[in-house]
């Protein structure tokens, strides 16, 4: 198959990423997460083989697991980065670099068994509802320091920072207010509760609004639908 798409589709991508940190004045690099939640494995390899994309976000587990069986992997890095289930966490504890989106100190906890089982330590990031939308995962933001103070007890598991997906925004523009918000948060979090030495890694921002959110300091863009659109 012809997948020269992926290739013209990053290269436009790592462009605008590019000018986004340049316009934000900003001296580190960001890093690109390969969203592939709607990529066939064909086109993972490709990204991957072909790209030298080696970081890759997984939404799902039973999803992440097929794609261990049917690409070859071999240098590839795994993110998690979807909601996870407590009960599908030792499914993926030794397969992935980071997770993403721990909400709960329950999840924490379940990590932090589970790794501790490998004898590993487990990089996460918090994720939090900037948006606080019912109906999507994340700890509210009022409840955030909290969750983090909890996690830090927990021997198996590495706070690194944190992630939010601002709610779909009609303009742009609009996602400026939520991650904006967010960054603040987690940096008095970080820097004031937590004590951390050097600042915390931060996820933000996906197809729609990664500009915006390099504005506003992420350093983690997950992009996917941007990616694999033909």
């Amino acid at each position: 198959m012809d997948f020269e798409y992926i290739e013209r589709n990053l290269s436009e991508v790592l462009a605008k990423i590019e000018e986004a940190r340049i316009a934000a004045g900003r001296d580190e690099p960001i890093t690109m997460l390969a969203a592939v939640k709607y990529a066939e494995p064909e086109e993972i390899e490709y990204l991957y083989r072909k790209c030298g994309v080696r970081q890759v976000g997984e939404n799902r587990v039973q999803q992440m697991l097929a794609h261990l069986e049917a690409v070859d992997c071999e240098g590839l890095e795994f993110h998690f980065i979807g909601t996870l289930q407590t009960n599908k966490v030792k499914y993926i504890i030794d397969k992935v670099k980071m997770i993403h989106s721990v909400d709960s100190f329950k999840l924490a906890a379940e990590i932090d068994k589970q790794a501790a089982k490998h004898g590993i330590v487990m990089d996460i990031l918090v994720e939090i509802n900037s948006g606080e939308e019912e109906n999507k995962s994340g700890v509210m933001p009022n409840e955030a320091e909290e969750l983090c103070q909890k996690i830090a007890a927990l021997e198996h598991v590495r706070q690194r920072g944190f992630m939010t997906m601002a709610p779909k925004c009609e303009k742009k523009e609009d996602y400026l207010k939520y991650f904006q918000q967010t960054y603040a948060q987690v940096l008095d979090i970080w820097t004031k509760k937590l004590h951390n030495i050097g600042r915390p890694i931060i996820s933000m921002g996906m197809s729609d609004s990664f500009e915006e959110a390099i504005a506003c300091g992420s350093d983690i863009v997950r992009i996917g639908r941007r990616l694999f659109m033909k």
